[in-house]
């Protein structure tokens, strides 16, 4: 059992559950990678397969992304700020990244799911970060 005041267990939940999804996405984007490399014989890199480019470059947006969403994922309810908000950062941020991967996954050029995976991803983290800031100088 935890000793933790019922709303900030609550608040920790929420941005647990959505840390579940972030690292779960991240490990099935891993695993596209390892099965094209595996399927083309490519032992690092992507020897020169468009595929495995586009696929690499997807799982390297999301790593350079997701640290900061499970960050404030954390930090958030740390500090108290609302379940609603918590829900917010943690949503934007999985269905952009979602929305990012399937774009680029089909195109290494502009495409919708890019452009709103990105602009879904990115506000996500800026109203993560407000609202990080705002808790933090209350």
């Amino acid at each position: 059992m935890t000793s933790l005041d019922p709303a900030l267990l609550a608040a920790l939940k929420i941005g647990a559950l959505y840390a579940v999804v972030i690292v779960l996405m991240g490990v099935s984007l891993t695993y596209l990678v390892i099965n094209q490399r595996r399927t083309k014989r490519i032992g690092i890199g992507d020897g020169g397969d468009k595929t495995a480019a586009r696929l690499i470059r997807v799982h390297g947006n999301f790593c350079e992304n997701a640290p900061f969403a499970l960050a404030l994922l954390i930090l958030l309810p740390l500090l108290g700020a609302a379940g609603w908000t918590i829900h917010a950062v943690g949503a934007l941020f999985v269905v952009g990244r979602i929305a990012h991967a399937v774009g680029l996954s089909g195109s290494a050029g502009t495409s919708l799911g890019r452009l709103l995976g990105m602009v879904l991803t990115h506000t996500a983290l800026i109203i993560g970060a407000v609202a990080l800031l705002l808790a933090a100088i209350r």
